[in-house]
């Protein structure tokens, strides 16, 4: 053990040292860039790791947990921790039994996230201590120390990574791993219930850990000055000379731009990034006479070390939004890197490279529902899912998204709102118009034969405005269910879609309550959404297969016309995850007109070659919705 080297990613580390500092417990719902953590620690031998239906109820199961005598932890992504503020906010009045270990991964560059929030003011605002690292190595390190700080102060420990600590690999070299006895568990009513009189007793509590904790950053061996490379500043020349009166502050993986760009510069290194070493901090910047901070997205620690009394230069120079570089990092500091900057001398400068946009996959269950609902010209309300992908063109088949479980309540409200202006300018419900759309036909009225355009006569007279909300299976467990509750408690006359694909596909494919299986694959309770729904007292839930496009329309157009709320199940399983026998479809030229109506579906396997429209026979799924659309029948299931 004491010689082995591993190469880890970030979260490959942090899962390793949970187990190397004997946690037994975790939990976490999936996150990219968290996702991995749990995933990697649920394989070792003697714990117990799950997926939480959310962020708020996997951190509450981590705190019982530990509360039970057990190291524990929690993980999840930036925006998960909103989710998951609510106990947050009080867990450091209660504090711990056994160590108590909270990931929270931010995605700086918004890799795959609604929002580029910072989260180290989480920690701040909650005064819980913060670690920072800025690799591999120092994510196993920092980790297995978290569980340890964590019992010494009686606190949670925040460990703040973000999406190149998790994912970049680096060189690990684990130490011995420990295992704890559980402690015993101890009735505390003071300590624990968070009555308002007890709570005023434990906030002081709160206070004094701090002041301690404060003392604790000031020794902490990862917060440290580096100086220079002196043999780097003679190799360099005059090209990079050393500036005695210049210091970089920064933690995290800008530490790592820091140091490649300018490697015979001081850096004060940070790790420990809250509390903050105030001392440490004064004493370094007393000794320079220009101090520059290098962090990402906001000025967290620039703001703290100008509270001291010393100018520090970050924000000016450095992005406040987007993930750092190297090339960022040196264009900030011209006057320190050099006043001219060769164009060779910028490897990230890679010049025009081919676009990827992101979008549906071949054969994805969601595509059919999608362009169903983008033809009857439902107003959408979105949410957090693969499904998303299908606000682009040519589907553009979305008209707001916020966040993870919002569609359902946020569709509540865009009818409550229509309804209420309706009755405002004494209106009453007609087909085909909403705002900014007086008198344009809407395709709502009937449900239209998706080939030849007619219009079914529709029985029964529709809302006004065609308000729906499309969530996906996981989210609809994560966050959407209080949610559908609101909808029919309040009487909302919305269609709720639940795109049932069978999984947590963004993320990778994790189980959920509604997919009868646990993260450690074994079989349990599946949650039927069909009959949930009845239990809220929906009457109409009705399920579709998204394949079968005619009758997605059929069965959208009857339930958007419904004045009360109901509910669509759009069931198939993720179309990269089924194993299933099928016929790739082709497009027989001397049939096709062109008329590129099976593009409007998005699909990647259909392209336009010269004058021709294709089917990439390798691409091809099967789903055959191309063949629903066509006009002329040109396209025509392959015999293999």
């Amino acid at each position: 053990m004491e010689h082995e080297r591993l190469l880890m990613t970030g979260n490959e580390a942090v899962a390793l040292a949970a187990f190397h500092a004997g946690a037994l417990f975790a939990s976490a719902y999936p996150g990219t860039p968290s996702t991995e953590i749990i995933e990697n620690f649920s394989r070792y031998e003697g714990v117990y790791a799950e997926w939480a239906p959310n962020e708020k109820v996997a951190l509450e199961a981590a705190i019982g947990a530990a509360l039970g005598g057990v190291r524990s932890f929690a993980a999840m992504k930036h925006v998960g921790l909103n989710v998951a503020a609510d106990p947050w906010f009080t867990l450091p009045y209660i504090g711990v039994c056994a160590g108590l270990l909270v990931v929270s991964a931010d995605d700086p560059g918004m890799h795959s996230s609604q929002n580029e929030q910072d989260n180290r003011y989480y920690a701040k605002s909650a005064r819980v201590p913060m670690l920072e690292p800025s690799d591999s190595q120092e994510a196993y390190d920092l980790a297995r120390l978290a569980f340890e700080i964590s019992e010494r102060f009686d606190t949670p420990v925040l460990l703040r990574l973000t999406t190149r600590i998790c994912h970049s690999r680096g060189v690990v070299v684990p130490s011995p791993p420990v295992s704890p006895s559980p402690a015993d568990y101890r009735k505390d009513e003071q300590k624990r219930v968070m009555i308002p009189g007890h709570a005023r007793l434990r906030h002081p509590v709160v206070l004094e850990r701090l002041r301690l904790l404060e003392e604790y950053s000031e020794e902490f061996t990862f917060n440290r000055l580096e100086e220079g490379e002196a043999q780097i500043r003679e190799a360099k020349g005059s090209e990079a000379r050393q500036d005695e009166g210049t210091l970089f502050i920064t933690s995290g993986v800008a530490y790592q731009y820091v140091k490649e760009v300018f490697p015979s510069y001081p850096v004060l290194k940070l790790t420990m990034t809250f509390p903050l070493p105030k001392n440490l901090i004064r004493n370094t910047c007393s000794r320079y006479e220009q101090v520059f901070v290098v962090e990402e997205l906001e000025p967290y620690l620039e703001e703290e070390i100008r509270a001291l009394w010393f100018p520090a230069v970050g924000k000016e120079r450095v992005p406040r939004t987007g993930e750092l570089n190297p090339d960022i990092v040196r264009r900030a500091f011209p006057e320190v890197y050099g006043k001219e900057i060769k164009q060779h001398e910028i490897p990230y400068d890679v010049g025009a490279l081919p676009s990827r946009p992101p979008i549906l996959c071949a054969g994805c269950p969601h595509r059919g529902i999608m362009y169903a609902l983008a033809r009857l010209k439902a107003i959408i309300s979105g949410d957090i899912g693969c499904y998303t992908l299908s606000v682009l063109p040519p589907l553009s088949a979305h008209d707001c998204q916020v966040c993870m479980g919002a569609s359902i309540t946020m569709a509540h409200g865009l009818s409550k709102a229509f309804d209420i202006k309706s009755r405002l300018k004494g209106e009453q419900e007609e087909p085909g118009a909403v705002d900014g759309e007086e008198g344009e036909e809407s395709s709502l009225v009937g449900a239209q034969d998706v080939k030849t355009g007619a219009t079914r006569p529709s029985s029964s007279k529709r809302p006004r405005y065609p308000v729906v909300a499309v969530i996906g299976d996981s989210t609809f467990f994560h966050m959407g269910v209080t949610g559908l509750m609101e909808v029919a408690y309040n009487k909302s006359n919305c269609t709720v879609v639940i795109l049932d694909n069978r999984t947590t596909a963004m993320t990778g494919y994790q189980d959920h309550p509604g997919t009868g299986k646990t993260l450690k694959g074994e079989d349990t309770v599946s949650v039927d959404i069909e009959t949930l729904c009845g239990a809220f007292g929906i009457k109409h839930v009705r399920v579709v297969d998204p394949y079968d496009l005619d009758e997605c329309m059929k069965v959208l157009s009857e339930e958007m016309n419904r004045p009360e709320p109901s509910v669509v199940v759009s069931r198939r399983a993720c179309a990269l995850r089924e194993k299933r026998d099928y016929q790739p479809y082709c497009i027989l030229v001397e049939k096709c007109n062109a008329c590129a109506l099976c593009m409007r579906l998005g699909c990647p396997a259909i392209v336009r070659r010269e004058e021709n429209i294709l089917i990439v026979k390798e691409q091809c799924a099967g789903c055959g919705l191309c063949s629903a659309v066509c006009r002329n029948d040109a396209i025509k299931a392959i015999d293999l």
